[in-house]
């Protein structure tokens, strides 16, 4: 995955039932279809406070990229997903999928 910094990103302020679908079924292959399932595993709830976002629990710990937490999961207005994560050290991380992710190699 490729680091970026917030300021590239301008999210959505709104997600359609179908791109919450979506992001659903992103992170459950993602996460290699786990057979529990996405919900158990790593249950999302749609928000839109600041910005649409499919998030976590404070209580679910999902790990990524080695040591950061998994938070979140969005589309930008590019329509590139990115992942939202909180590091060793309390501080949000970003990072947005490529194509090559998204198509293949989760």
């Amino acid at each position: 995955m490729k680091e970026i910094t917030m300021d590239q990103l301008i999210f959505k302020e709104h997600l359609s039932m179908i791109e919450q679908f979506s992001l659903k079924d992103f992170m459950f292959k993602w996460l290699g279809s786990p057979d529990e399932g996405l919900d158990d595993l790593l249950p999302l709830t749609y928000t839109d406070q600041g910005f649409a976002k499919m998030e976590t629990t404070r209580e679910t710990k999902i790990t990524i990229n080695g040591d950061e937490t998994f938070r979140y999961v969005t589309i930008t207005k590019d329509n590139q997903i990115v992942m939202g994560g909180l590091s060793r050290n309390q501080e949000m991380t970003f990072r947005i999928m490529s194509l090559e992710e998204r198509l293949g190699g989760y």
